[in-house]
């Protein structure tokens, strides 16, 4: 699960929503340093990451990738995952999506005091440039993937990974849709935070 996701099924409170971020940006944070609340926020983001991972379904999409792309392929999945949640939120919830997505960024906005310097740069620009609405299209999410492939340090073949995403999309997207309410039991039932 990507940043919507992960800010989705966490409490709405700030100290959630930092701390259900967080498990992306570890490296230069103290966990031993945490507030109970940021930790209780940081396990759920772990919950959420594991259950996807190890999910059987998951496991078989990554599987379905080229194999010069399949290290990358649960980035790509997480991201996607994104774009099904923003394009079905009406499925999953009774809320609106555009006043949760601008609840989200008021708990990031007023957490920044509480994240380490590598975090906050990076959740001020997802603010700034408003990256939670940006999924809502496959193209963007094609965009976005390829912006994380320049990212990685070493020679890599993700960037253009969405034309593997393509002719199967509506197959992950039948399948997201029987996931997403187990991982949201998952959480509900493991009350975290």
């Amino acid at each position: 699960m990507n940043y919507l996701a992960h800010l989705t099924l966490a409490q709405p409170s700030v100290p959630s929503k930092v701390g259900n971020v967080l498990g992306d940006f570890m490296r230069g944070a103290v966990v031993s340093e945490l507030s109970e609340p940021l930790r209780r926020g940081l396990d759920n983001h772990r919950l959420v990451d594991r259950f996807t991972d190890q999910h059987p379904w998951v496991m078989a999409q990554r599987r379905g990738f080229s194999a010069r792309r399949r290290r990358f392929a649960g980035v790509a999945l997480d991201v996607l995952f994104d774009h099904f949640l923003w394009q079905h939120w009406a499925t999953f919830y009774g809320h609106d999506r555009d006043a949760a997505i601008i609840r989200h960024y008021q708990h990031l906005q007023a957490g920044l005091p509480l994240m380490h310097l590598p975090m906050r740069e990076r959740v001020e620009r997802l603010i700034e440039h408003d990256l939670l609405n940006q999924y809502g299209e496959l193209e963007r999410v094609g965009q976005a993937l390829d912006v994380i492939a320049g990212r990685i340090r070493f020679a890599n073949d993700f960037a253009g990974i969405i034309q593997e995403i393509e002719p199967r999309y509506q197959a992950l997207e039948a399948g997201f849709l029987a996931f997403y309410p187990e991982l949201q039991a998952v959480v509900r039932e493991a009350a975290l935070e």
